[in-house]
């Protein structure tokens, strides 16, 4: 029985470690590093009860299920299934222990706490897988990110002004459109997803959850005033991102905790893209960068002369409308921010 704990001892700590080292250096996770590192030392406090024991039985050499290794455990598709498999690996030896642990004369007897360390463990894997299938969304999320408003279309087609921007160097665009009905709505979203895709292009909706999950967009983008992010993510898959408009540091880092992707930060500068807003500057956005992780975008009259500025405040993309959408030259107004971003650094 002793050797028996002390495989699934090795193998669960082993699973552990590679989760843990996931969510700290791929998705800088405070949170889920520290339920793993939690995790990982309950179970370590279970090792040291019975460790003298497990390391004088010890036998690598003659161990006969080293011959059964198959090729598979070489090798891995993507980081998903590597965290996969080794939640699968912790999970199984959790089990193995916990069913050990039922035991009269088990050296651990404490079934009903492992127990709990696999259940917590389903929804720390779930977690993790959802964070790296979205951060190959959020390492998009840089350059030029275009709120293509309805209202500032002026008889042009959503399409031909994305397609426009896209050609001078957007990464991302926004559908934003209050005034026409849903279905239409989703119709433009399932054109605008196509050619975004086709770009490598992030396309997010605003505010409709509902025509972002049938027009498959990458993302929603939410208010303040829009559902709560936390209750958004509940309805989202868990390979798409979400974003919340904030304008104070409080607010962005709340944002973050109930599970927003992105946070936008603005209003920048005085616009007339919106009749109400509530400015920011870019004080509000340094102190943002100094208290969340996630990739900041900063809206708000941001123009080719304050562009520099914002980016050296700490932002991670500019959102813009008016500044691309009032000129006839869609492609030349989006090249010319996107020039920023290329000389960032120099």
């Amino acid at each position: 029985m002793l050797r028996i704990y002390d495989a699934n001892f090795n193998r669960c700590s082993e699973g552990l470690r590679v989760l843990e080292d996931t969510a700290r250096f791929l998705l800088n996770d405070t949170g889920l590093t520290e339920r793993l590192k939690h995790t990982r030392h309950q179970l370590a406090k279970y090792y040291r009860q019975i460790e003298p024991q497990l390391l004088a039985l010890r036998d690598s050499a003659n161990d006969v299920g080293v011959q059964f290794s198959l090729n598979s455990e070489y090798e891995r598709a993507d980081m998903p299934s590597i965290v996969a498999a080794n939640a699968r690996r912790a999970q199984q030896s959790l089990r193995v222990i916990e069913e050990l642990a039922k035991l009269p004369d088990s050296a651990i007897r404490d079934a009903a706490d492992i127990e709990k360390m696999r259940f917590d463990l389903y929804d720390l894997e779930k977690e993790l897988v959802s964070g790296l299938l979205r951060k190959d969304k959020l390492d998009r999320l840089n350059g030029v990110y275009l709120v293509l408003d309805h209202d500032f279309l002026r008889g042009r087609s959503d399409i031909d002004v994305a397609q426009q921007a896209i050609e001078g160097g957007v990464k991302v665009i926004q559908l934003r459109d209050k005034h026409r009905s849903k279905n239409v709505v989703l119709e433009i979203a399932r054109e605008l997803k196509e050619i975004c895709a086709e770009s490598n292009v992030l396309f997010i909706l605003n505010d409709y959850i509902d025509v972002a999950l049938a027009a498959n967009a990458d993302g929603v983008h939410l208010g303040q005033t829009d559902m709560p992010v936390d209750e958004a993510r509940k309805m989202m898959p868990i390979d798409k991102i979400i974003g919340c408009s904030t304008a104070t540091v409080p607010e962005a880092v709340l944002a973050e905790e109930q599970g927003a992707d992105y946070i936008a930060v603005g209003s920048m500068y005085p616009t007339q893209s919106k009749q109400k807003i509530r400015l920011a500057g870019v004080e509000t956005l340094k102190q943002i960068k100094q208290k969340i992780a996630q990739p900041i975008v900063a809206i708000g009259g941001i123009n080719a002369d304050n562009i520099d500025e914002v980016l050296a405040s700490g932002a991670d993309a500019v959102a813009v409308i008016s500044v691309i959408m009032n000129r006839e030259d869609v492609k030349a107004a989006a090249s010319e921010l996107a020039a920023h971003f290329e000389n960032e650094g120099e």
